[in-house]
C-alpha cells in the first residue's frame, strides 16, 4: 500500500481547489454536464462542523481528498446528527490501492469524533465503483437528498457512525 499523509486543508486551499477541478472535469465526462451543483463553501468544512482532507504521497503532491459538512434534519432525507460526504476522490493514477478506503475511514472517524451520528452520500450510477467502495464499507441505501434526488440515476447511501 503506499504511503499518505493525510492533512487537514481548507476548502478553498490551492490543492483542494486543483483537485476539485479535477472532480468536477470527472463529473462532467461521466454524466456530460457541469458536474455537482452543489454549492459548497469553504466555511461548510471548518470544524466543529466540517472537515476537508487532502492525501499526499511520499512525493508531497495530493492524491486524494474527501471532506464531511454536517448536515440536521430539513425535511428532504436528512436526520439530525447527519455529516455529509463531500468530494470523495482520488486522482487516476493512484487508483486501486486502497486510498479511498483509507480516507473514507478517516472521514468517518473524525465524523465521529465531532459527535455526528451518521454519514451520508449522494453518488450516481456511472460511478460503480463509489458504489461498490461505499457498500462494501457499509452504505445502504437512504432517502435521497440533495440537489440531484429527483435524477433517476443519482444514489443516496447512509451509515451509522
Amino acid at each position: 500500500m503506499p504511503s499518505m499523509n493525510i492533512r487537514r486543508v481548507r476548502f478553498d486551499h490551492p490543492d483542494a481547489v486543483k483537485l476539485n477541478d479535477e472532480v468536477q472535469a470527472e463529473y462532467a465526462l461521466r454524466y456530460g454536464d457541469d458536474g455537482d451543483a452543489t454549492v459548497l463553501a469553504a466555511t461548510d468544512f471548518d470544524p466543529p462542523r466540517g472537515v476537508y482532507l487532502i492525501a499526499y504521497d511520499d512525493r508531497d503532491r495530493p492524491v486524494a481528498t474527501g471532506g464531511w459538512r454536517s448536515q440536521d434534519s430539513n425535511g428532504v432525507g436528512n436526520e439530525d446528527g447527519d455529516a455529509e460526504l463531500k468530494r470523495m476522490f482520488v486522482v487516476a493514477q493512484m487508483r486501486g490501492r486502497g486510498l479511498a478506503r483509507r480516507m473514507l475511514a478517516a472521514l468517518e472517524e473524525d465524523a465521529r469524533t465531532a459527535g455526528r451520528v451518521r454519514m451520508v452520500l449522494e453518488t450516481g450510477t456511472k460511478q460503480p465503483e463509489a458504489i461498490a467502495l461505499y457498500t462494501s464499507a457499509g452504505y445502504e441505501p437512504c432517502t435521497k437528498f440533495g440537489y440531484y434526488r429527483h435524477h433517476e440515476e443519482s444514489r443516496c447511501y447512509a451509515k451509522r457512525l
